[in-house]
């Protein structure tokens, strides 16, 4: 593949001019993936996380997110994604011989929801930190409902590689300090990325259809929608209602106006969120007959409560607040949210999605980054619907920059764009993985037919298939899939080593824990 001078942006030709465009390699990709765990009959499970596979809240790599049945598997970040996807096949393996005649369901939209009081909150212990967890989780419940918090997905998490932070620098001529360009940099990448987002959902959605029974506890959601069968709605061009308005949104969230133009925007408008009081919340109450139901009664009740489709992230010390770990370390890596599982793969995520998201990642650091203007969220926000309603809808039109152009037409400028980015990082390899995962996204991006969206409707009319019983057969395969390749012996003692030690952490921290709740929870907030 040609590399022409006159499509690359500054920062890449200044790399291939200076011979270091091999920095681009080597960034570091983890993966963080939610399944739910439901009965043999496709219901969601009412069993406890099971105790073999160690503690909810000190595992580190096995956990749960909102509820006791919303498994949580977390990678270590690895610089080769095919050891990233090893060691989240391994994960897998680990845990379904401890599943009993449970399985995981292999789609992002659940199915088995019985109403909001089917879904058990997820518990973790007896510690202050891990009564917060819960509190917070039944905040959420109060406030959303708790049928949206069991939509699982794919959270694609990266970091630049630390020798390409020096050579960005220099190209910049960047007065400031290299840490504080490296947080202005992940912020405009960030910006790219919520600008051009949409893309993912377009290649990749792949929750195109709903059970009727997810909206028992909000039925009135479900009129929007168009009847597939008689236990299944869906939209016709529809890729990911994952990321659609039914998913994790709410009123007082949309009006929100959190800046991404630097970090100290970013953390002061967050911070002003969880400090400011919403009447809707204040109605709940805090404490009700002694008994918390909620952190707090503000717009947020911590960072992880405002949704977005990245956030950037830096490692928190124990007890310390996400926002101060930012403030006074700067950004690390991003975490982008908007995969959908894919229910075609056992693990969800195949090679070629992670290569091209990796690729897509670096175009967005790449590329100019303008500061974002006051109209541009709701123009981002009405992008991402469309496609994830609408976004294999013939000729379905975006808004770029105030200009109307077709998805089809945006989507393949951005993808030549990425060429030059995907040479490099195929150089040294005979497989091209890159070009070839790019190449193969100008097919999809080509032919409707192809995304994960439009096959899955296109299997389920064939096998006359509701989406339940779809996801219930498929997540059955891959049961049989993992029970019939078990872990060798070392790996397995490895995995049994790290549950028995989490079982110590978590006791250990629940016998040294000194304050009562409502102290930590005050010393908590105050934290500055």
């Amino acid at each position: 593949m040609n590399i022409t001078y006159c499509r690359l942006p500054d920062r890449l030709k200044y790399l291939i001019d200076h011979d270091q465009q091999y920095l681009l390699k080597q960034g570091l990709k983890g993966i963080e993936k939610e399944s739910l765990r439901i009965t043999e009959h496709g219901e969601i499970a009412q069993t406890p996380h099971p105790k073999a596979l160690g503690s909810a809240l000190t595992h580190p790599y096995i956990t749960t997110d909102y509820s006791e049945a919303l498994l949580e598997f977390i990678t270590p970040p690895f610089a080769d994604i095919r050891q990233t996807l090893d060691y989240m096949h391994q994960l897998h393996q680990f845990v379904y011989p401890h599943l009993g005649e449970e399985m995981l369901l292999a789609t992002s939209m659940p199915c088995g929801i019985d109403g909001d009081l089917s879904i058990p909150i997820a518990e973790y212990g007896s510690s202050n930190i891990g009564k917060m967890k819960h509190v917070y989780r039944k905040g959420l419940w109060h406030r959303y409902g708790r049928t949206m918090q069991a939509i699982a997905g794919i959270h694609f998490n990266y970091s630049v590689p630390e020798a390409l932070w020096p050579a960005l620098h220099r190209q910049r001529a960047s007065e400031s300090s290299l840490e504080s360009f490296i947080s202005d940099a992940y912020f405009g990448l960030i910006r790219n990325f919520h600008r051009q987002g949409w893309l993912i959902l377009y290649l990749f959605g792949a929750s195109p259809a709903i059970c009727k029974t997810f909206f028992k506890s909000r039925p009135q959601l479900m009129e929007q929608f168009k009847e597939f069968d008689e236990h299944t709605v869906f939209h016709p061009y529809a890729t990911s209602l994952r990321m659609s308005d039914i998913g994790y949104k709410s009123k007082n969230q949309a009006g929100l106006k959190i800046d991404y133009n630097s970090l100290d925007g970013y953390v002061d408008s967050l911070s002003a969120a969880i400090n400011t009081p919403y009447p809707d919340y204040e109605a709940i109450g805090v404490k009700m007959d002694g008994e918390y139901q909620q952190l707090n009664a503000n717009i947020l009740q911590i960072e992880n409560e405002f949704y977005s489709t990245m956030r950037p992230k830096q490692i928190a010390k124990s007890g310390e607040k996400p926002t101060l770990a930012l403030k006074r370390r700067g950004v690390l890596y991003v975490e982008m949210r908007s995969l959908d599982l894919n229910l075609l793969n056992p693990i969800g995520i195949d090679e070629s999605t992670a290569r091209f998201v990796e690729a897509f990642l670096l175009y967005c650091l790449l590329q100019d980054s303008p500061l974002q203007g006051p109209d541009e969220f709701q123009i981002n926000n009405s992008n991402q619907l469309l496609v994830a309603n609408q976004g294999r809808k013939p000729g379905l039109q975006l808004n770029r920059n105030g200009e109307t152009v077709t998805m089809q037409q945006w989507a393949h400028s951005i993808l030549y764009a990425m060429q030059p980015i995907c040479a490099v990082l195929d150089r040294g390899s005979l497989e091209r993985p890159y070009q070839l995962a790019l190449q193969h996204q100008l097919a999809v991006v080509d032919n409707p037919a192809l995304t994960p969206s439009a096959r899955i409707l296109a299997c389920m009319r064939e096998n006359g298939q509701e989406f339940g019983c779809f996801a219930s057969n498929t997540s059955a395969l891959h049961k049989h899939y993992f029970n019939a390749e078990p872990l060798d012996d070392e790996t397995q003692r490895q995995f049994e080593d790290m549950a028995a030690a989490s079982l110590k952490k978590q006791a250990d921290i629940e016998a040294n824990d000194k304050l009562d709740f409502d102290e930590y929870l005050s010393r908590y907030f105050a934290q500055s």
